[in-house]
């Protein structure tokens, strides 16, 4: 017998036929034994309809006058996860399991008070593992806990995975399965390279990679956390039928599990490849080379909330000037060079450039610590093609490479090739 949480996510509940098959995946493993805890998302497009409504309501006067109260919007979008939890703990009860749905501030989640876009501090699973020990299922409302001003504080956007992985670190479950609108984790965007693989295994740092670097398959800080509490994670299609005779195969199920390196006997040189499109490219020419340079422009640009990825800086010949480039998402371009602008007196530098409709293409893989040449085999492929390279930054277990928006395809095709990732 083992403790398994399953997220169900937005597709996968999306009406009510999809959530009695939901029902039917959980009914499988109670039948096998399993002690089992679902955590589901809104309804697909629930949450969008419920964030229009907020934003349709007049703002509140006065200095914020832009901006509604964060505390009661999430007391409105958190709405769509509990009506999801309550639908799929009747369908379960039809179907003769005892369960039960449970809103976040009834475990409890707790978190920060960043309504809107809070973190998980703290799970209590006392009441959860209780429940388990009696044969219930618990039906949890992803994306929601309770902040340290006792109101309904939401995760944001994918906050249901993050709400599944962290409840299954609380109760020691001993695997946490993602059921999506995809059957796993594939060595690129099967939309992109149809010759893609569907891996059996992948590791906690892979993973955060691919999904940092454009892999959109899990939530960033789902993997994270899983990482951390080393919970065995489990990537699966909730479109597979649940009486399926693949579904039953203890030996080899359908999807891919998301674990530690040790897990994986035969490690990989290159995993994956992973990219971004809209990505903009921003270049500040000849600034003073001097200590706190870097955290004036960088400071700004994080306290605007503006992600920064690629840092490029040119070496200075005299000591004194330097060029610094770096990139961030395109829909933040505009606001970054306002942001620069406003501290060209601070910063001291002479002109800014930038350069939008660029794409960010990463080579992942736990196997390149130890093997050399990897890059090169990079930068050799896309040379044969005539991609330019703009931009190249590493770490232990990847490359990003920087390029023209138009060549990300055709990029993507050539390297998830030259590595051999197409090959059965």
């Amino acid at each position: 017998m083992a403790r398994i949480v399953m997220k169900f996510g937005g597709t996968s509940v999306a009406d009510l036929d999809r959530i009695h098959n939901v029902a039917r995946h959980v009914k499988r493993e109670v039948d096998a034994g399993h002690q089992v805890a679902v955590v589901v998302s809104a309804m697909a497009g629930k949450t969008n309809e419920l964030v229009g409504w907020v934003q349709s309501m007049p703002k509140v006067a006065g200095a914020n006058a832009s901006f509604f109260d964060a505390r009661e919007y999430d007391a409105i979008v958190a709405s769509g996860e509990q009506v999801t939890s309550g639908l799929l703990a009747i369908a379960l009860q039809s179907m003769g399991v005892d369960a039960r749905s449970w809103q976040g501030w009834q475990i409890p989640v707790k978190t920060d008070n960043a309504h809107g876009a809070a973190r998980i501090v703290d799970i209590d699973g006392t009441e959860l593992i209780k429940r388990f020990e009696i044969g219930q299922v618990a039906v949890v409302a992803g994306f929601q806990g309770i902040g340290p001003d006792n109101r309904l504080a939401t995760l944001g956007r994918g906050g249901s995975d993050t709400s599944a992985v962290a409840i299954a670190a609380a109760v020691k479950a001993d695997r946490c399965d993602i059921y999506t609108d995809v059957d796993g984790v594939y060595t690129t965007d099967p939309r992109v390279e149809p010759k893609a693989r569907r891996m059996k295994k992948i590791a906690f740092e892979e993973m955060l990679e691919m999904a940092s670097l454009g892999a959109k398959v899990l939530q960033v800080r789902s993997v994270e956390l899983a990482m951390v509490h080393k919970v065995r994670t489990f990537v699966r299609s909730s479109f597979d039928d649940p009486d399926g005779p693949e579904m039953s195969n203890i030996e080899n199920p359908p999807g891919t599990l998301i674990c530690d390196e040790e897990e994986i006997l035969e490690q990989e040189v290159v995993t994956g490849i992973a990219f971004a499109k809209d990505e903009a490219q921003i270049s500040l020419r000849r600034l003073s080379d001097r200590p706190g340079v870097s955290a004036a422009i960088f400071g700004p640009l994080a306290d605007a909330h503006i992600n920064v990825d690629m840092i490029v800086q040119n070496i200075s010949e005299d000591g004194s000037r330097t060029d610094m480039t770096f990139t961030v998402p395109s829909g933040d371009a505009t606001k970054a060079l306002t942001v620069l602008e406003g501290q060209k007196d601070v910063i001291g530098y002479d002109a800014v450039q930038s350069e939008s409709g660029l794409a960010k293409v990463s080579v992942i893989g736990i196997g390149m610590r130890s093997h050399a040449g990897v890059a090169a085999t990079a930068f050799k492929a896309l040379a044969e093609k005539s991609i330019n390279i703009k931009a190249i930054t590493t770490s232990e277990i990847k490359i990003s490479i920087l390029i023209d928006g138009a060549y990300a395809e055709l990029a993507v095709r050539t390297l998830h090739s030259v590595y051999g990732l197409d090959k059965t």
